[in-house]
């Protein structure tokens, strides 16, 4: 009997250590530098939310904390930096929609399992895109673009970003349902896209309404429609494709995840912190003027609502074809 009790308390004692230690990884992180990787370009939407996001947990945090932008191949670029990364529990990867929604299906090599790998962390907020119209089509509603289309199927063509990427899928998702024919033309970012719709060169772009606050302020280009489910609160002038296409809704998000492994107090740790900055008022009015919007998250539903996700756009990706052997 006493060395039943003996056994006993020595098991408890060792999980009581393992406590204490978790415990205090948890609250010395981190200990040095956290690097954060990025599949999108310096300047873009995405990279400047990270941007407010990441200057604020440096502040939190007292260390420094570095956006490593790795732009290129629809995401793979940025997901073999990840893969090469140092596991040292300091490095952290923020992707958009598209290298978790539309990578893992198109294709079938990449150099880390999202789902396996990868643990997820939280939701850093949700940008609903945006159809934007050149000035030379002479129209100002997003029924008129429909009207236009029909009248010329084929015709008019969208910017969005590279084909298999989430503004591809919605642009070809809106076509679909609203029973019009647009020529998608691939670009490397939102700058690029724009600078063919302002010159008349593209009739439409779809991206984060952020990229267009300068041109739509001096009417340049005329905004036609947010691909949320309704309005925008800050924006109540734009219609939601939704009033046109009944039923439509199209958001692209930011996500935080770290490595599988990572000691699950580190990361409640982060997601607790995140949830702390996007709370500071002066922060989620700096993601309102973006057109980005927080939707607080734990670590388990961020991992249901990218699963959710993948999900509910595996068929429109397998549609418009991109998926790799």
């Amino acid at each position: 009997m006493a060395g039943f009790r003996l056994g006993w308390r020595i098991a408890i004692a060792l999980a009581a250590t393992a406590l204490s230690v978790t415990m205090a990884q948890a609250q010395s992180w981190p200990s040095r530098p956290v690097k954060v990787i990025m599949a999108t370009a310096a300047g873009s939407a995405p990279d400047v939310i990270a941007r407010i996001v990441t200057d604020r947990l440096s502040q939190l945090w007292g260390q420094q904390v570095l956006i490593l932008n790795r732009p290129g191949a629809g995401g793979l670029i940025a997901l073999q930096a990840l893969a090469a990364a140092e596991r040292d529990g300091h490095t952290l990867y923020m992707p958009t929609s598209s290298s978790l929604v539309v990578l893992p299906v198109t294709n079938s090599n990449l150099p880390l399992n999202i789902e396996r790998d990868l643990a997820p962390i939280a939701l850093v907020g949700e940008q609903p895109f945006a159809i934007i119209a050149s000035n030379s089509l002479g129209i100002s509603t997003l029924p008129e673009l429909v009207a236009l289309a029909k009248k010329k199927p084929g015709e008019l063509t969208y910017a969005a970003n590279f084909r298999g990427s989430l503004p591809n899928m919605t642009g070809e998702s809106f076509s679909e349902r609203a029973g019009i024919s647009l020529t998608f033309v691939p670009y490397p970012g939102a700058s690029q896209g724009l600078q063919d719709v302002l010159g008349g060169r593209v009739s439409v772009i779809i991206d984060g309404l952020a990229a267009f606050m300068s041109p739509i302020a001096s009417n340049a280009v005329k905004p036609l429609a947010i691909t949320s489910p309704k309005r925008l609160p800050n924006y109540p002038d734009l219609p939601a494709v939704n009033e046109t296409v009944a039923g439509f809704d199209s958001r692209g998000w930011i996500s935080l995840l770290s490595f599988a492994g990572t000691p699950d107090d580190v990361v409640r740790k982060v997601n607790a912190d995140l949830r702390t900055v996007l709370d500071v008022p002066e922060v989620r009015q700096r993601f309102e003027t973006l057109a980005t919007y927080v939707r607080h998250m734990t670590p388990a539903e961020t991992g249901k609502f990218i699963r959710d996700e993948q999900e509910a756009w595996r068929p429109v990706v397998k549609k418009v074809g991109v998926i790799s052997p």
